[in-house]
C-alpha cells in the first residue's frame, strides 16, 4: 500500500484550468497556452494527457490569445533561417467537392515571381483529394527541409514541405484524428504558423465564425494575414458564394466582401479526375467554374500583399492569360 500522496504531474494544471466544469473551466492565458504547448513539444507530457487536452480544447473552441501562445512556442522551437517568402499557404483540409483549382492560382502567381511556400499535414481523412497528392503531377516541388524550400523558390519561386519534415510533434497530433474520432486544434494551429514570416498568410477556416478569432491570433502575433472560409477548406475562393475577406495588416483588421462572381450555382462534378486541372491549364477544355475559382484566388493572394480589389483582378487576369500553356511535364 502506497502511504504517500504522488506528486502532480507539471502539465495537470493545465488539463485542469481546461476541463474544471461549466462554471469552473476557463480558456488559458497566452502564457499559459506557450507553456503548454512547450511542454507538447518537447516531450514532457503523457500520451493520456495529450489526447484530454486535444479534445477539451476542441470541444470549448480554443481562443485567439491560445492560438497565439501555441503559435510562439512553435516558432521559438523552429530554428527556421532567413527566407524570403511573399505567401504563406497552409493546405490541410483536402477536396472532396471540387479539384483543387488552387494549386494553379499558386503555379500561376509563382510564375510571376510571387515566392510561396506552401504545407500541409497529409492524407489525414478518407474521401479527399489533398495537396501532396498531386505535387508530382503539377511539378510542385516537394522539399524535405529548409534548405530544399530555399532552392525550390530560387529556381520555381514555389515548394511544398510537409509539416512533418519541419515540426513532427504537431504532425503526431494531426494523425491522433483516427485514433481520437475528431480533428484536433492543432489542424486550426497550423493555418496560422507562417514559419518563414512570410510577408502575407492566407488560411482558409470552414467553420462560420471562427474566422475572426484567427485573425485576431495572427493579429497578436504581429502578421499580415487574410482568412476566407474557403471552397472545402483549402485556400480557394468559391465563385458561387459572397466571400468575406477578414484581414490584418500593420496590427490593423479590415474586411471586405468578394461578390459571387456567377449569378447560378455550378453543379459540382461527379468525379474529381487530377488529369482534368493539366487539361484546363494547358487550355484544352473550358470551365466557367475553374476560370472563375483560379483568377479569383489568385486576386486573393494579391489582395493580400497590397494591391486592391480591383488592381488584384486585373493582374490575376494577366497572369493567367500569360501562363505557360505548353508546359508539357504538367500531368502527362
Amino acid at each position: 500500500m502506497n502511504l504517500q500522496t504522488p506528486a502532480e504531474h507539471p502539465f495537470a494544471q493545465f488539463v485542469r484550468i481546461l476541463g474544471k466544469g461549466k462554471r469552473g473551466a476557463r480558456n488559458l492565458t497566452r502564457s499559459e497556452a506557450y507553456d503548454a504547448m512547450g511542454m507538447l513539444l518537447d516531450d514532457k507530457v503523457e500520451d493520456t494527457q495529450l489526447g484530454a487536452f486535444l479534445m477539451l480544447l476542441r470541444h470549448k473552441e480554443e481562443s485567439a490569445e491560445e492560438m497565439a501562445g501555441f503559435a510562439q512556442a512553435v516558432r521559438e522551437r523552429l530554428n527556421a533561417p532567413q527566407i524570403a517568402v511573399d505567401i504563406d499557404w497552409p493546405s490541410y483540409a483536402g477536396k472532396k467537392r471540387h479539384l483543387p483549382w488552387y494549386l494553379l492560382a499558386a503555379k500561376a502567381l509563382a510564375a510571376n515571381g510571387v515566392r510561396i511556400v506552401m504545407h500541409g499535414g497529409g492524407a489525414h481523412t478518407a474521401g479527399r483529394l489533398y495537396s501532396e497528392q498531386l505535387l508530382a503531377q503539377l511539378d510542385i516541388p516537394l522539399c524535405r527541409s529548409w534548405t530544399e524550400v530555399d532552392d525550390a523558390l530560387e529556381q520555381h519561386s514555389l515548394g511544398f514541405i510537409p509539416l512533418g519534415d519541419w515540426a513532427p510533434q504537431l504532425q503526431k497530433m494531426i494523425d491522433l484524428r483516427n485514433t481520437l474520432g475528431l480533428r484536433s486544434p492543432i489542424h486550426s494551429l497550423t493555418r496560422i504558423l507562417n514559419p518563414l514570416s512570410a510577408r502575407c498568410v492566407l488560411q482558409s477556416i470552414f467553420h462560420p465564425g471562427y474566422q475572426a478569432v484567427h485573425r485576431e491570433a495572427s493579429q497578436l502575433l504581429g502578421d499580415c494575414a487574410i482568412v476566407i472560409k474557403g471552397e472545402g477548406g483549402e485556400i480557394e475562393i468559391n465563385p458561387d458564394a459572397t466571400s468575406h475577406l477578414y484581414g490584418t495588416a500593420d496590427g490593423l483588421n479590415w474586411d471586405e466582401d468578394w461578390p459571387a462572381l456567377s449569378a447560378q450555382r455550378h453543379v459540382k462534378p461527379e468525379n474529381l479526375e487530377p488529369e482534368y486541372l493539366a487539361s484546363f491549364w494547358r487550355g484544352e477544355v473550358t470551365d466557367s467554374y475553374a476560370q472563375m475559382a483560379v483568377i479569383s484566388t489568385i486576386a486573393l493572394a494579391l489582395r493580400g500583399l497590397g494591391a486592391t480589389r480591383e488592381q488584384a483582378f486585373e493582374r490575376a487576369e494577366t497572369y493567367w492569360e500569360a501562363r505557360n500553356t505548353s508546359n508539357q511535364s504538367i500531368l502527362i
